[in-house]
């Protein structure tokens, strides 16, 4: 808990006391344990969040509340998939957003109006400090019903019992939407009028999908504005809208939620295509109207994160000032795995989100308080790999580190041309020019969850291509050999990162941190992100290997190379030794 304030550690050392006596909280087992998938391959992530078993899916209702950090999430207490009609909100609370205690769940279906799930949605926290919940209920008919809940005691620092009132649900479904096609409020903001405003998904008939704005003065009487705050008529459904204002860019302080002054950020999930898309765009508080400045389709919009990530959720973390960003990384192997191991679904790491100097797009990096994991560290004088050169980071545990390389790029004057209609699809540009096919200016990166024999491993890397007098950065994430077990998904994931690399001297960073089945990379500054889930058969019988390599044409500097071990962190450990504590030897983690 290094770095904390002395009222952090207080909070800390009341929530230690309650995990020995609230029958609320998970008891956490000292006693290690293996963790094993189909195969025998330990892919549960030791930092990443999950609870201890079954399914999660999306994020909901993050906030920070009287000195801890709330986390709930779709949850499904029965079993390892989706299920149907018993969908809850899970509840863990941090300290740290790193170290995660288990609660019971918040919310549960119970009532006609949330009998069949309570799915997603948001936390708002009142003028008074306390916070309310809006959700979404299918009903008993299987209407998605919008629903409020309060803390019973909302001086409880955990928050553990959550009441649903009777007048629920206090916005049903609309005449002009289909019962299945209306969900996820967002987090509310106060207008200048005083009145609170939502967003609210929903496919209007003849129209197509939109981000609904309802106002209330009390939280129990909504009425629908008369325009929608965006429209996206070629997207069909929309879900989990996310609409918040963002500081001048190249500040990183994070704002809360608010529907005046500043420029705002309108981030949509659409079912589509299963991405999550953003645009910064002037929201109007009269007319409750978002205006995209880049005014195009929002599945032209720029992407959260360019690999497997969905129904993001961001929240406004006062004790720092920054605005936090959870998503939902699926399972991409088989369900049979999935029952075998007993859970499904991580969440990526918390990140701290801030619009980037050029004022068009997002920056994201992992919260600081990630680093409070780094162990042992490698750093590494590689002056320049060469031509075809692989050199491997000797010293750290391979399927559990923390990578920040940073390279300087050859003359770019060689680099390959840019054909126009790459830049449509730069997801299928990584699949036809992945790491083994050798380039001017690259591929050159980090070769990670890699086997001793090299036959497995997933590549994270770069190339450069010449547009004209211009240069463009391909950022790649290469499942292709990322496992050699049948049945499993393999994609290449592929992004162009947004920044001028001449004007910053042909240098370029990436940091990945790799968890087991989780390899997040951030490209250029965290200007392009990329999450994989990978399913490699190798650690059965080893640990995983690191390299940084190079396969363009021409040397790559390396201008710094720092490597860390990954600690475990505690999360939501279970007694009866199904998972083990954050007290496991790294020895015993494989």
């Amino acid at each position: 808990m290094a770095g904390l304030s002395l009222a952090a550690c207080a909070v800390a050392f009341h929530l230690c006391l309650l995990v020995s006596s609230s029958a609320s909280l998970r008891w956490l087992s000292d006693k290690p344990a293996a963790v094993t998938t189909a195969g025998g391959v330990r892919t549960r992530s030791a930092y990443h969040f999950q609870p201890a078993k079954n399914w999660q899916n999306d994020p909901n209702g993050p906030m920070y509340h009287n000195g801890l950090y709330h986390f709930f999430y779709q949850y499904n207490p029965d079993g390892v998939t989706w299920g149907n009609g018993n969908l809850s909100w899970g509840h863990s609370v941090s300290v740290d957003l790193v170290n995660w205690f288990a609660l019971d769940a918040a919310l549960q279906p119970s009532r006609s109006f949330d009998a069949n799930g309570c799915w997603s949605g948001s936390a708002t926290i009142l003028p008074d400090g306390s916070p309310v919940m809006l959700y979404t209920g299918i009903d008993a008919r299987g209407d998605q019903v919008q629903n409020v809940a309060y803390p019973k005691n909302a001086s409880d620092p955990l928050l553990v019992d959550w009441v649903k009132p009777e007048y629920n649900p206090v916005i049903p479904v609309p005449a002009d939407i289909k019962r299945d096609d209306f969900r996820d409020p967002s987090t509310a903001w106060l207008g200048a009028d005083g009145v609170w405003r939502i967003a609210v998904a929903a496919r209007v008939h003849d129209v197509g999908g939109a981000t609904l704005i309802y106002r209330s003065k009390d939280f129990l009487r909504w009425e629908r504005n008369a325009d929608p705050l965006y429209l996206a008529h070629a997207a069909g459904m929309v879900e989990c809208p996310d609409l918040f204002p963002v500081s001048e860019p190249g500040v990183e302080v994070g704002l809360p939620a608010s529907g005046a002054g500043a420029r705002h950020v309108l981030k949509m999930s659409v079912m589509d295509t299963v991405q999550d898309y953003y645009v910064v765009g002037r929201y109007d508080d009269a007319a409750d109207t978002f205006v995209p400045e880049d005014d195009e389709d929002c599945r032209s919009w720029r992407r959260l994160d360019y690999g497997h990530v969905y129904a993001s959720k961001s929240f406004f973390d006062p004790s720092k000032n920054r605005r936090v960003l959870w998503g939902w990384a699926n399972e991409s192997d088989s369900v049979s795995d999935d029952l075998v191991r007993g859970w499904s679904g991580v969440q990526t790491v918390p990140r701290k989100i801030w619009l980037d100097e050029d004022g068009k797009q997002l920056r994201q990096w992992p919260v600081e308080e990630i680093e409070t994991l780094r162990s042992k560290r490698v750093n590494l004088l590689i002056p320049e790999v060469n031509a075809g050169g692989v050199n491997e980071i000797i010293g750290v545990m391979g399927a559990q580190a923390d990578v920040e390389v940073v390279f300087e790029v050859p003359p770019l004057e060689h680099a390959d041309v840019l054909e126009p209609n790459w830049l449509l699809d730069p997801q299928s540009l990584c699949g036809e020019k992945g790491a083994s096919v050798p380039g001017s200016v690259g591929p050159f990166g980090l070769l990670v969850m890699a086997s001793g024999d090299m036959q497995e491993h997933t590549a994270v890397f770069f190339r450069v291509f010449r547009q004209n007098d211009k240069y463009k950065v391909l950022m790649c994430t290469d499942l292709s050999r990322s496992s050699t077990r049948d049945g499993v998904y393999k994609p290449p994931y592929g992004a162009f990162v947004d920044m001028d690399i001449e004007a910053h001297g042909g240098i370029i960073s990436l940091r990945t941190l790799v968890d087991h089945s989780v390899v997040e990379s951030f490209g250029g500054g965290g200007r392009a992100c990329i999450t994989a889930r990978v399913y490699p058969d190798h650690v059965v019988n080893g640990n995983s290997h690191l390299y940084v390599f190079n396969n363009g044409t021409g040397a790559v500097k390396v201008s710094s190379l720092d490597a860390w071990e990954m600690a475990t962190a505690t999360v939501n450990v279970l007694p009866d030794g199904l998972i083990a504590a954050s007290s496991v030897s790294r020895a015993q983690a494989y």
